[in-house]
């Protein structure tokens, strides 16, 4: 008997919820993070959320764009994540602005706490997804900043791969 996937979501659709991995629904990306930094290495978080949070964020209602994290008295901090109010939370919604806890193990904010005394080093927000549990994990990345030219040839390279693409799939149909 074949393995079934989450209800509602067939096998097809949860594999390719998240470049191939099932049982990944990604909530909101922060676009501009790639665009704006070199990640250097990324991290699984969890999220401390209220009842109502996880019901409005399973409409996809939070936005990611000009998030930032902070470690303070070892603790890392979500700033900036703005989740919509759930529709039926009534007196439940909590501020859609607040800062919010991130869950890492001990090791790994020790290890971020280091790096970020690195000038130039930065906690940055990639994108929010229910794993496969149904839980709201977050991808978290050590990054550096990118100076202009370095965005310049980031997006040189990007469009000669397109047409590298391109001219490689009009010759595979001739």
């Amino acid at each position: 008997m074949a393995p079934t996937a989450r209800p509602g979501v067939t096998q097809m659709a949860a594999s390719k919820a998240k470049g191939g991995r099932p049982g990944i629904k990604v909530i909101s990306k922060n676009r501009a993070a790639r665009h704006n930094y070199a990640i250097d290495e990324t991290f699984e978080a969890g999220i401390e959320l209220t009842g109502a949070e996880v019901k409005s964020l399973r409409d996809r209602a939070a936005q990611l764009t000009d998030t930032f994290v902070l470690i303070r008295g070892g603790e890392v901090w979500l700033n900036g994540m703005h989740v919509h109010p759930y529709v039926n939370g009534g007196v439940w919604n909590p501020d859609p602005d607040r800062r919010r806890k991130l869950l890492l193990h001990r090791r790994q904010i020790d290890y971020m706490e280091q790096k970020l005394r690195t000038k130039g080093v930065a906690i940055v927000p990639l994108q929010m997804y229910f794993d496969e549990h149904n839980r709201v994990k977050l991808t978290i990345a050590l990054a550096t900043g990118k100076k202009l030219y370095d965005k310049r040839a980031d997006m040189a390279r990007r469009d000669a791969d397109r047409e590298i693409r391109r001219v490689l799939k009009e010759r595979s149909r001739a």
